[in-house]
This record gives C-alpha cells, sequence and structure tokens, in this order.
C-alpha cells in the first residue's frame, strides 16, 4: 500500500510539472470559475430579497421585484459566459497536456534501447500511449472541470453563510468532515482496481494486436479456439477488475449525498428555529438553504472527480513509466559525424550477451578492410544477427571496442554511423504511404528519376509498373496487396538509392524467387563494388565470391577464410557446404 501511495505521489508531482507549463490558462481558468461561484452565489441573496418582497397579502413591491428579476437574468447570462471562458480553458490545458504526454511517449520509442522492445509486446506500448492517455485526458478535464469550482463553492458559501448567520453556519462545518472521510476512504480501494483494470486492458491490447497480425498463422493452425479461450480469460479478468472499480466508485456518490442531506436537513431545523425567534427572515432562511444545497452539491460532484481521478491516475502511472523508462545510452557530447567514411570495421576483444548470465560473443577479433566482402554463416543461434545489431549499435557491447575507421562507434553520434550504412532484413518494413515514399525514406529529397533508377537496379520497377497508379501507388501499413518477394524489393532499392559506404545484408534474398535472386545478386556485386559488406546467409551458393567468410558457432568464429580455402579445410563450413549440395 505504501508503495501505491509513492507511486500515486510520483505520478501526481509528473502531471504538476505537465500542467504548469500552461500557467497562463489556469489563471485564466481559475478567474473565470472564481466569477461563476460569485455569481452563482450572489443569485440567492436576491432570490431571498424577491421572497421577503412578497411577504403578507397586498404587500408584494412590483418595483423591487422587477428589478431584481432583471438583476437575476444579468447574472445568468453573465455566469453562462464565464462558465463557457472556463471550459474553454479547462479543455486547453487537458488536450495541451495529453498532447504532451502523447508526444514525449512517442518520442520515447525512438530512444529506448532495443533490448526494452524486445522484451515488451508491441500491443502493451500502443496501450499506454493510446487507451491509457484518453483515460487519463477524461479524468483530468472533469477534475479541471469539476474540481476548480467545487473548491470555489465551498469556500465561497460558507462565506456567504458566516455573514448571514454563524451559528447555522457551524453546523454546516461540524457534519462536513465525513464527506472527506468517506471520499478517502474509497478513494484508496479505487485507485488499486483502476490500476488492475489499466494493466489487463493493455493484456487484451497485446492479444488482439498478436492474433489481428498473424490471423494467417493462426488459421493456418487451427488455433482460434486456443486464441479465443485465452481471450475470454482475459476479458474475465478485465470485468471482474472493472465491476469492482465501478462499484467501489459508485459507492462514493450515495454515501457523501447521504452526509450532505444531513447538512442540508441540520440547516433546515437551525434555520426554522432562528426564524421562529426573529433572528432570520423567510427570505434569509431561503437564502441559507440555497446556500446548503450548493455547498453539499460539491461534495458529490467532488467525490466523483475523485474516482475518475483514481482511473486517470492509475492510466497516467503505466504512461509514465513507459516515459521514464531507461532510454539508451545517449551520444557523448564530443560525439563525432565523420565524412567521407572509407569502411575499414575493427572488431577488438569483443564480449556481448543479451542476458547477463548467459555468454553469447566472448573475446570476439575481426579486420576488415574497406571495399570488402564478409560473409557470416553458422546454425541458428550462433550470433550471426547479434554481429549486425552491435555494428549498427542497435545494442551496446560489454566490453571490448568496434571501430569504423579506427573511431570508436561508441565516440560517433548513431545517425552518422547509421547512416554510413545501408541494411537490408529479412524482415521487410513498408509503410502507410506511396512507393515513392517508401523507396525515397532515407532520401526525402530524391528525385523521381532516382527513385526510378535505383527501383530499376532492384528489379523492382517492372512490377511497379504494373500497379494502378505507379510509383504514386498508396499501399498501407505492411505493404498489404503486395507480396513478399515485392516488399524486400523495394527495401532493397532503398539501400540502392542512397549507395552508402557500408552495407548489411542479412539474408536480403530469403523472399525472392531464384530467377530474380541471380538478377539482384548482379546488382548487389555491382553495389558492393569499392564497399565495406556484410552478408548474413543461410543459403552457401549467395556467398562463394566473399573476400572473407567467417563461421561461426555459439558466439565464436571457428574458421575464417574464402569459400576455396575452407572447402579445403574439410571442416564445419565443408560440411555445411556440403549438406546443401549433396
Amino acid at each position: 500500500m505504501q508503495k501505491d501511495n509513492k507511486n500515486k505521489g510520483d505520478t501526481i508531482k509528473i502531471v504538476l510539472n505537465y500542467i504548469k507549463r500552461y500557467r497562463l490558462s489556469i489563471v485564466f481558468s481559475l478567474i473565470f470559475a472564481a466569477i461563476t461561484v460569485v455569481l452563482t452565489l450572489y443569485l440567492p441573496i436576491l432570490t431571498g430579497d424577491a421572497v421577503d418582497y412578497m411577504l403578507g397579502k397586498d404587500n408584494v413591491d412590483f418595483d423591487g421585484l422587477l428589478s431584481l428579476i432583471f438583476k437575476m437574468a444579468v447574472i445568468v447570462v453573465l455566469t453562462g459566459i464565464a462558465q463557457w471562458v472556463m471550459n474553454v480553458c479547462n479543455n486547453k490545458i487537458t488536450y495541451k497536456v495529453v498532447r504532451d504526454i502523447r508526444r514525449d511517449a512517442f518520442d520515447k520509442i525512438g530512444k529506448l534501447p532495443l533490448k526494452y522492445l524486445d522484451a515488451h509486446a508491441s500491443g502493451d506500448i500502443v496501450s499506454r500511449v493510446i487507451a491509457d492517455a484518453d483515460q487519463f485526458a477524461d479524468g483530468l478535464l472533469m477534475g479541471f472541470t469539476q474540481a476548480f469550482t467545487g473548491i470555489l463553492t465551498i469556500v465561497g458559501t460558507l462565506l456567504f453563510m458566516l455573514m448571514t448567520n454563524v451559528w447555522i453556519t457551524l453546523v454546516v462545518v461540524v457534519v462536513t468532515p465525513l464527506s472527506f472521510f468517506v471520499a478517502g476512504f474509497i478513494s484508496k480501494k479505487t485507485y488499486n482496481m483502476f490500476k488492475l483494470q489499466s494493466a489487463a486492458r493493455g493484456e487484451q491490447t497485446v492479444l488482439i494486436d498478436e492474433m489481428v497480425g498473424s490471423q494467417k498463422v493462426v488459421q493456418a493452425y487451427s488455433h482460434e479456439d486456443d486464441a479465443l479461450k485465452k481471450f475470454d480469460e482475459i476479458n474475465e479478468r478485465l470485468k471482474t477488475y472493472s465491476l469492482r472499480a465501478t462499484f467501489f466508485s459508485s459507492t462514493t456518490n450515495p454515501a457523501t449525498r447521504f452526509v450532505n442531506n444531513l447538512v442540508y436537513a441540520g440547516v433546515g431545523v437551525a434555520g426554522a428555529l432562528f426564524a421562529l425567534n426573529g433572528h432570520l427572515t423567510v427570505g434569509g432562511l431561503s437564502r441559507f438553504l440555497s446556500y446548503a444545497n450548493q455547498y453539499t452539491k460539491p461534495f458529490n460532484e467532488i467525490s466523483g472527480v475523485i474516482t475518475e481521478l483514481q482511473n486517470a491516475l492509475a492510466c497516467a502511472a503505466r504512461v509514465f513509466e513507459f516515459i521514464y523508462e531507461e532510454p539508451q545510452i545517449p551520444d557523448a557530447p564530443d560525439a563525432k559525424a565523420p565524412e567521407n567514411v572509407k569502411g575499414d570495421v575493427k572488431f577488438e576483444d569483443v564480449y556481448f550477451s543479451y542476458v547477463p548470465d548467459k555468454k553469447l560473443i566472448t573475446g570476439f577479433n575481426l579486420n576488415v578492410k574497406s571495399g570488402q566482402r564478409v560473409a557470416i554463416v553458422g546454425p541458428t543461434g550462433c550470433g550471426k544477427t547479434t554481429v549486425i545489431n552491435l555494428i549498427m549499435r542497435f545494442y551496446d557491447i560489454d566490453s571490448g571496442s568496434i571501430k569504423v575507421d579506427d573511431i570508436d562507434i561508441r565516440d560517433m553520434t548513431r545517425k552518422s554511423l547509421r547512416g554510413n550504412i545501408g541494411m537490408v532484413l529479412q524482415e521487410t518494413w513498408i509503410k502507410d504511404g506511396t512507393i515513392f515514399e517508401n523507396i525515397a525514406i532515407g532520401k526525402p529529397d530524391a528525385s523521381k528519376e532516382e527513385v526510378i533508377e535505383a527501383a530499376k537496379a532492384s528489379h523492382a520497377h517492372s512490377f511497379i509498373k504494373r500497379l494502378p497508379q505507379g510509383y504514386d501507388t498508396i499501399v498501407k501499413e505492411d505493404g498489404g496487396g503486395l507480396s513478399q518477394g515485392q516488399k524486400q524489393l523495394l527495401c532493397i532499392a532503398r539501400v540502392m538509392l542512397l549507395r552508402p559506404p557500408m552495407l548489411i545484408l542479412d539474408e536480403a534474398t530469403s523472399s525472392i524467387d531464384t530467377r530474380t535472386e541471380l538478377k539482384i545478386q548482379n546488382a548487389f556485386a555491382k553495389l558492393m563494388e569499392g564497399r565495406t559488406s556484410f552478408i548474413v546467409a543461410h543459403r552457401l551458393s549467395t556467398i562463394q565470391t566473399a573476400d572473407i567468410i567467417l563461421v561461426m558457432k555459439d558466439g565464436n568464429i571457428i574458421e575464417q577464410g574464402n569459400h576455396e580455402s575452407l572447402l579445403k579445410q574439410n571442416g564445419f563450413y565443408a560440411n555445411l557446404y556440403n549438406s546443401q549440395f549433396a
């Protein structure tokens, strides 16, 4: 419980830090909230005076009543205008704060180390940035709209009641603390339930994201029933947490309303006694009852606000947990951004593991000269892709050094390092946009001619021409409507457009037919001329022309040489090669 309270306190501090950026809007909101409250509280005074003007048969002051009715009409109009301006200010504050939080959350995605994204489901991250931020916005808006006016109304009514009758006001003040006690007790229960509700909602989003993204695999392996069972289990938990959260929160209003009715009854009895003794007019009693009603009403509203704020804070805590996650190690202040990179790459005594107690790469050494083609082969899990991740600095090494042109890559900016490396992966990524935009993603200012030349070099031009709008054809996220091979050709075209000094090809032609692959291999051969290239391949026929072939096993280089020399050694590589061509 103490930990939850501490987390809640930290969350409130962070929220306040976001809110204080909009001090001017808060000031305006408070000013117009105060105007709204003062005008609302002035209205019962006029109502009480109107009652006093109508006491007694044939004793009605019509002139005085008409004057009061005019004043009341003006006050009602002014109150409406002030309330509208206050709501506009509150909306601006709320949605600007949520905009800032979402922007920080999205910005954090680009700053998080790859190990975090690898270890956390994308659906949960989406749930935090979208659903939890929406829930937070709803609670925050209600908080601004009702909390400001509610607190000011309570203070204002107390002052007006004190000016009218001190003793009746004491009746109100004595009973009031019960409302705070009831609301505080219930809020502790609701926060924990809303926190569990948000977590379950995140689990549900993860499952839906997985099932929608892998629908073909789900259907191919008849996994529908198992997926439905898991969904039902999560859905049942979400229902349980939601019901409990709603139950606890729904008890707040009736409980505080009961206390408020006690206040109203106490005021009515005490006021009647004072009126009978001549210490209070009938209009004064009417005014006091109106104030008692206005005084108790905010407690009902604030209790509802507290409930919503518990939900909002629980959702905000999940968003802030993501925003304040440990980012990747930033670039050094004096990090270099070298130009005209040649492409010399050197690994010196490199140690790395994804999990501290499970070793992977130990004492790795490699010296690649500019323009050399380096092929990396070996069984699944031997560390081939890990070497690529380290060169790109998707992961930082545990010890040792990796140098490009004798500069440690940790002393280079990530943007500069990655800007000098063209990468084609086995996994394709197509963004929502035109074919042209997808090819030019690394060079947005590229001309149409440059993009077409790159597409021709990657043999993508022929299928692009057959599309309805050619290069202006819009493809959706993940390239729906395109085959896996076509998507990979677009990814290859991106690299052909950039022509960087270093290349990384990780199973770059795995989804392409053999005939097209031969053409692309020729295109790659031209592209790789004079460029340092790292090629990860399972099909050994594609790497026979490599200058250096690294044979890896369990994170270590066990053999090294060109194709002919490795075959003569009749070792691990020869066995791999012969197993494919036997």
